[in-house]
């Protein structure tokens, strides 16, 4: 039987920060943008060699998020078809720039998809910060203590440390931050990373107030609300029955808790965006 994968996962590693660099140019020298109509719900975006980039059947809204590192629930004025309908991209940019530094910005991939959604989606935007909804990060036990889960880190995320243990890295999460479905893992980072993944899972921006400072090592399990990138006619893994909602799980493990509030935030608001003519 045909094994379907359909789990996302992200990692960020400080191995990258050592050599990256945000340089390049920012446009596509040749671009290939046609709708998908191929009614499947899987999509794929990558980075091949050689400054190319492939999107096969991604909805726009995915696109835009690419492009200026934005996430969906700061997303504001989009029309709802930019949800729905899918595009293939292929495109490439001059050379073979590298990834940026996390945390660093948009990288040269990101530059040059935002000229292309300009071109040939026609969008137009701007940045509105509004009074919304939000959670606060803070420490959920009485007298602030961490949970058993959440650890100080001793890892040397210096980039002579990274370039040191990178043939053997330690066990866990190497200074970087891991993502994927039912699972959040940090290695030798601050919370102020982590609270970026976790707003990803609850769909609200996250600030974190917890107090705590310098790096730490965790992974935080949990049952992640909806499945992500399934494919048609695939099933879901059985869920584990010892996990918990991110909620739960946040005070169990890490000994946190998510506080709802509310508070200034910055949203991407969509002025105009046009269907493109295929090429």
């Amino acid at each position: 039987m045909r094994k379907v994968t359909f789990q996302i996962v992200v990692i960020v590693s400080l191995a990258a920060v050592a050599i990256a660099r945000q340089a390049g140019p920012v446009a596509f020298e040749v671009a290939s943008v046609k709708p998908n109509k191929s009614g499947q719900r899987a999509g794929n975006l990558r980075g091949e060699p050689g400054g190319r980039i492939n999107a096969t059947n991604m909805p726009l809204q995915q696109l835009v998020t690419f492009a200026f590192q934005v996430p969906p629930y700061l997303l504001a004025g989009a029309p709802p078809w930019i949800a729905d309908e899918r595009f293939d991209i292929v495109a490439k940019l001059e050379g073979n720039p590298p990834p940026p530094a996390p945390g660093s910005g948009p990288g040269p991939m990101n530059l040059a998809m935002q000229n292309l959604l300009a071109d040939r989606f026609k969008l137009k935007f701007h940045r509105e910060t509004r009074e919304a909804d939000m959670y606060a990060l803070v420490m959920a036990r009485q007298g602030g203590s961490p949970g058993p889960g959440l650890i100080p880190s001793k890892q040397d995320c210096s980039p002579q440390g990274v370039e040191a243990r990178r043939a053997s890295p330690p066990p866990g999460v190497f200074c970087g931050m891991q993502m994927g479905p039912g699972r959040i893992g940090l290695g030798g980072f601050p919370l102020s990373t982590f609270v970026n993944g976790l707003a990803a899972q609850v769909g609200r921006f996250v600030v974190d107030r917890t107090g705590l400072t310098g790096n730490w090592d965790f992974e935080l399990k949990f049952i992640p609300e909806q499945p992500i990138g399934l494919p048609p006619g695939a099933e879901l893994p059985p869920p584990d029955p010892n996990a918990a909602s991110v909620f739960t799980a946040l005070q169990e493990q890490l000994g946190l808790r998510l506080q709802a509030t509310r508070g200034p935030v910055e949203f991407f608001v969509i002025n105009s965006i046009e269907r493109p003519i295929a090429d």
